[in-house]
């Protein structure tokens, strides 16, 4: 089939799929962050008695053969694993059936801003063990940051657009927006994307800590992230993942398809300044949200809620306060503000695709999820940031931030529909 001519076409969501220690599903993981849980705690997956951070957001109880084929399962990362599940949700809410679809018209840009690292780990181990010849031949498979999109792929049998973004804490983010890009040119008429994390592994944990990121507040898990607060001490790294269904307005209608919102604006950009650290005047952030912005046709005093990237690191709150306060001017100080991340854990190239889902479930619901653990608000954090308890709010427009090593920045903007 020939593609539709070149015109910009409107991109609604209509599927949503969560895997997290919060909840295995969309429901229960909401219902936790409405109620401010925590999900952090001491790691279970690997002792952590030598490391200078011991705490994390795992996904515990899981068992990725409950949710898909053993067989792939085991030759699958649990990246992957989390991804795939996470999609099949999305897809399964969305009502899309592959069957009466144009399988070269749906597509898949599921990123992970890792990969497999329980993979690369673990084989790594077998090798210095038991010799090159005892690799599994799973091994570039399994841990290749695009496999996740394969493999859904291959579940629906989509055949059009597919790869996997690697652009750090960003990756979720951009992964969406360029689904979105995908749609509104014409490439595909149905997009799954999202992020997809599982870097709770001993490399992981030392390369990090070695960096003095993360949070050492291994006596209290339960207030260890703590964004915009005067006390916080870096991010506590989570895992799992967040998909979502896209779909051109046109097509969603067509097959009566249940409309959560649109994704109305998306923009990526570069601070082109430091590979770890944001640029300390938020350019790059201020010009990501101000492109997103004008992308979506709104005002900056339309915007209801922002999900910040909000990590808890030093830096990173103090310079996307900066960048909100230049983009919103007065309006800074009206719009509501959380950091999820001080209960799911900072998700890594998985936060933007579950970030999603939270802004998704804002406006659907009337209620923003708070920032949990801001006791001590820092002095110049000092913004709406929502603390710690949730708030019920009409919520029509919302900016989602995520930002990443490298530079990278990227926002969207998600309004109710019908249309504001």
């Amino acid at each position: 089939m020939e593609n539709p001519p070149l015109v910009s076409r409107r991109v609604v969501i209509t599927g949503l799929g969560v895997v997290h220690g919060l909840g295995h599903n969309v429901d229960d993981f909401w219902a936790s962050l409405l109620a401010g849980r925590n999900g952090v705690h001491r790691i279970t997956q690997f002792d952590p008695a030598d490391y200078a951070c011991q705490i994390g957001a795992e996904v515990l109880d899981w068992s990725a053969a409950q949710h898909m084929d053993p067989k792939e399962a085991r030759r699958n990362d649990r990246y992957t694993h989390f991804g795939f599940v996470a999609a099949k949700q999305a897809v399964l809410d969305s009502g899309l059936e592959m069957t009466k679809e144009d399988a070269d018209r749906v597509g898949v840009i599921i990123g992970s801003g890792i990969g497999g690292m329980y993979t690369y780990e673990s084989q790594l181990k077998v090798m210095a063990e038991r010799g090159p010849r005892r690799v599994s031949p799973f091994t570039i498979p399994s841990l290749i940051g695009n496999m996740c999109a394969g493999l859904v792929a291959i579940e629906l049998g989509a055949r059009g657009p597919n790869f996997g973004i690697v652009s750090a804490c960003a990756t979720g983010t951009h992964a969406l927006g360029e689904a979105a890009h995908a749609i509104r040119r014409g490439d595909a008429d149905v997009m799954v994307a999202g992020g997809t994390e599982a870097s709770v592994t001993p490399f992981a944990y030392a390369s990090f800590c070695s960096m003095k990121a993360m949070s050492t507040r291994n006596h209290d898990p339960a207030h260890a992230s703590r964004p915009f607060d005067a006390q916080r001490d870096g991010f506590v790294m989570g895992e799992g993942s967040g998909v979502v269904v896209l779909e051109s307005l046109e097509h969603a209608l067509a097959r009566g398809a249940r409309i959560y919102c649109e994704l109305a604006g998306y923009a990526a950009t570069c601070d082109a300044f430091h590979i770890t650290q944001p640029d300390p005047e938020g350019k790059g952030l201020s010009m990501a949200m101000k492109r997103a912005l004008a992308s979506a046709g709104v005002q900056p005093a339309q915007i209801d809620y922002i999900n910040a990237h909000g990590t808890s690191t030093p830096y990173n709150d103090k310079f996307e306060t900066l960048a909100i306060k230049k983009v919103f001017g007065d309006h800074a100080r009206k719009v509501a503000i959380s950091s999820t991340k001080s209960m799911t854990g900072h998700l890594l190239g998985a936060a933007g695709g579950i970030e999603s889902v939270i802004c998704v479930k804002t406006i659907q619901s009337g209620r923003i999820a708070p920032t949990i653990n801001l006791v001590d608000p820092d002095p110049e954090c000092e913004l709406d940031y929502v603390p710690n308890t949730a708030r019920t709010a009409t919520v029509r427009t919302v900016l989602s931030n995520n930002l990443g090593f490298g530079g990278q920045n990227a926002a969207m903007v998600f309004k109710a529909w019908p249309g504001v």
